[in-house]
């Protein structure tokens, strides 16, 4: 009587999931971010061990661990900001409504095989006597 149940509409659950998705995309922004911060001070980092600490200082292998961690955070970037564009949630759904109608046809074509096969005419004849 005091509570009322409510029933949920499309509007809700649209709603629901752009707030989701956007929550994710601040995430995947936020990582990268904090990537980005941890690079420069890893960056410095490898460098004072090189120079300061002089540990192997007759070769710069600092140059190729910045450059292969750049490597890796150049591909991070390029995920969040260029596949995002061409394989978010516009393209999962697409993707997902053609796996479903091809199954929707398989099933089809399944049930047209059994109907052809084995009509339900031929197995009612067959209980009857």
């Amino acid at each position: 009587m005091f509570f009322k149940r409510k029933t949920k509409s499309d509007v809700d659950i649209e709603q629901h999931e752009l707030l989701e998705n956007a929550q994710q995309r601040v995430r995947q922004k936020k990582r990268l971010f904090s990537h980005f911060v941890i690079f420069l001070i890893g960056s410095v980092f490898l460098v004072l061990i090189n120079k300061i600490l002089k540990f192997q200082e007759q070769y710069d292998w600092f140059i190729w661990a910045i450059t292969a961690w750049a490597f890796f955070f150049v591909i991070h970037v390029f995920n969040v900001f260029v596949t995002h564009q061409f394989m978010g949630k516009e393209w999962e759904r697409k993707q997902r409504e053609k796996l479903v109608a091809k199954q929707k046809q398989r099933i089809a074509e399944i049930q047209k095989e059994i109907a052809t096969d084995f009509p339900i005419s031929k197995i009612n004849k067959k209980k009857v006597e």
